[in-house]
């Protein structure tokens, strides 16, 4: 297959995008009433990348981070699963008490709010998996964001010396929480991986068809020589921090909307992006109605009250 033959994209694809997409809404919605405790970060503007890597990675063990309901979604088709678990109601992930944040599934999926926390652990499980599982990679989702963080150039060198089958997805998106990334980030992610002796490919489109056929090679090196290699994505986030905490200008919030996958791949497909983008209403529409319905979770607080 070739870029030129790329035309059509898969209606599983499309529709778990736009899944994606409802339910990320959906939680700003739920959140705003007060069915939500805590906080809620989403990833609109970026639900494209995930499900571009899904089918890449499937069985793999995936560490994500606070903006990681996407990557959840998209590893396993779970959406009861993890709107039980943001709004406390039975048959949650972890019985209500990881929320939005802190995500687990024992088949290989891991989510933590703290930034750059998640790497060197995925380093870890790579060895492991190198020695015990070979074939079997880790893969952690990180922001430009967390490039301020130490451990993150730790666990790089780690990974590279010992030789680590790791996959680092990195989702730039211009801005760390209210700081624009060309304010704290001097260089860029590419030399700095490289200096490690680390493989980088930077991707700018939001094509998923054309992405999985640049990245699917890069995996299958990750796979066979047990080698890291880090992979930024150009993205952008549309909506706030979390919640409505957004102090980004009008105008230049306006040209993020502008530049939305969901624009470019509305007037592309067409009749195909309507059906399906009311059917994945209804789906989403009808997951939260009947999880919001479900009696909250028996967890004890820690002081027994």
């Amino acid at each position: 297959m070739t870029l030129a033959t790329l035309s059509r994209l898969h209606d599983d694809d499309l529709a778990m995008a736009l899944r994606i997409r409802h339910l990320e809404q959906s939680l700003l919605d739920l959140f705003a009433a007060g069915d939500i405790a805590g906080t809620v970060h989403t990833c609109l503007g970026q639900e494209y990348i995930p499900v571009a890597l899904a089918p890449l990675i499937a069985g793999d063990f995936v560490f994500s981070n606070h903006r990681g309901h996407g990557h959840y979604v998209a590893q396993f088709n779970d959406l009861d699963g993890i709107l039980a678990e943001i709004l406390g109601r039975q048959g949650a992930l972890g019985n209500g008490v990881g929320g939005s944040q802190h995500l687990y599934r024992p088949e290989g999926f891991v989510s933590t709010g703290v930034q750059g926390e998640s790497l060197p652990v995925a380093v870890g499980v790579a060895l492991h998996l190198r020695r015990n599982e070979p074939g079997r990679i880790a893969v952690a989702y990180i922001g430009d964001g967390t490039w301020g963080e130490g451990v993150v150039y730790e666990a790089l060198n780690l990974a590279s010396l010992w030789g680590v089958p790791l996959l680092v997805v990195v989702e730039h998106n211009g801005i760390a929480q209210s700081t624009p990334t060309a304010h704290q980030l001097a260089g860029t992610i590419g030399d700095r991986v490289r200096a490690f002796g680390v493989e980088h490919h930077r991707l700018a489109g939001d094509d998923i068809n054309e992405i999985r056929v640049m990245v699917a090679p890069v995996v299958a090196r990750i796979r066979e020589a047990s080698r890291p290699a880090v992979l930024e994505f150009a993205t952008v986030r549309l909506g706030p921090h979390s919640k409505g905490d957004d102090t980004r200008p009008a105008d230049e919030r306006a040209r993020l909307a502008e530049s939305d996958w969901l624009g470019r791949y509305a007037r592309r497909y067409g009749e195909q992006f309507t059906a399906i983008d009311a059917d994945q209403r209804a789906i989403v529409g009808a997951a939260v109605d009947a999880v919001r319905a479900r009696p909250l979770t028996d967890w004890t607080p820690l002081d027994g009250n």
